[in-house]
């Protein structure tokens, strides 16, 4: 049986409507309905009608009832005001984007101390069926307005892999907990093609986003569990927001955790700054993970953040996510006190 959340179908809405003379209109509602053949379920104050009948619906009731008194939901999701019905329709772009996979992935590096690429973080990029790009804030934007968070994260997770399996360096991939139903059953599909493609599962770390709306830490914990039993790495991102207790960070053990480019950036001259990232390299210490600070534009945010023990740095100092990655032996070299510190990027 194919699962609605890995292939997503046309969605199903459950109106309900309120109010003494909004309900006098439902039995003629109901028979537009069916004879539109839209109608699935009619409960009495509420039913279910398929989306291609939804535009016309929210029109009607616009022009005839109280839409204050009408409610909407999607897959047993929250009830909604109706007047947001519209942007839900005007999301389902994003249907087409997941059924058909429309994904690219742009790496960026990841270097050391010495500036050697370390590995690369594998960012999703989307495009139209015109070849257009869409911003990936709207995408994933789209994605939850619609239920599809789950769909979107698995399409980008699988893209990531498959379009990473020559780098021979680690891979970190983005994914979203809080889409994640059951680790068995929704990452099974990630552990498979790994092992189809031959790949290391060593080499790759699966970065936590979204810290801030993590609520579940069991939850959280068995993903991250699942990932480890199966060889994988995993990274913590924007620790400061979401895990801020050593407990709870001792408690999920990551192998990395990555300092957010709003206390990298200005660093060197920002004594707030600096007291943020020396109680993150603290706390990334006594947990036992590699800290990394991303976002590095400025050599000498660079410069501060190593000499206070960051190993691991990210940042458009060192390049810029691109479609490919640079083939040809290049370095960038930074003269300072401690002696020249070289960017390479390598053949793969």
């Amino acid at each position: 049986m194919t699962c609605k959340n890995c292939f997503p179908t046309e969605l199903e809405y459950e109106i309900l409507i309120e109010g003494e003379r909004n309900q006098s209109y439902i039995p003629d509602i109901v028979q537009h309905l069916k004879r539109q053949k839209v109608l699935i379920l009619d409960r009495k104050t509420s039913f279910f009608i398929k989306e291609a009948g939804i535009v016309e619906l929210y029109e009607f009731f616009r022009d005839h009832l109280d839409t204050s008194l009408i409610r909407f939901r999607v897959d047993n999701g929250k009830w909604r005001p109706i007047i947001e019905v519209d942007e839900l329709f005007q999301s389902q772009w994003i249907d087409k984007v997941i059924r058909e996979q429309l994904v690219t992935c742009y790496y960026q590096p990841i270097v050391d101390v010495e500036g050697n690429v370390y590995g690369y973080e594998v960012l999703s990029r989307f495009f139209d069926e015109l070849g257009n790009p869409i911003p990936p804030i709207e995408a994933f934007k789209a994605a939850k307005l619609r239920n599809r968070m789950y769909s979107l994260d698995r399409v980008c997770r699988l893209n990531a892999v498959q379009q990473s399996s020559f780098i021979n360096q680690k891979v970190f991939i983005n994914f979203v907990p809080t889409s994640i139903y059951s680790p068995e059953h929704c990452l099974r599909s990630t552990v498979q093609l790994a092992q189809q493609l031959g790949i290391d599962p060593s080499n790759f770390v699966f970065e936590v986003v979204e810290t801030e709306q993590v609520e579940d830490l069991e939850h959280l914990k068995s993903i991250l569990m699942y990932y480890q039993e199966k060889g994988f790495k995993y990274a913590l991102d924007d620790v400061g927001q979401g895990f801020s207790s050593m407990d709870v960070l001792k408690e999920l053990n990551p192998h990395y955790m990555k300092l957010d480019m709003k206390y990298v950036q200005g660093v060197s001259k920002d004594k707030r700054k600096q007291e943020s990232a020396k109680n993150f390299l603290e706390a990334a210490t006594e947990t036992g993970a590699i800290p990394l600070a991303e976002g590095i534009e400025e050599i000498d945010d660079f410069l501060w953040l190593r000499k206070m023990g960051y190993q691991l740095f990210q940042g458009y100092l060192f390049g810029k996510p691109t479609p490919r990655i640079i083939q040809n032996s290049q370095s960038y070299h930074f003269a300072d006190q401690y002696g020249q510190v070289g960017v390479s990027h390598g053949k793969n």
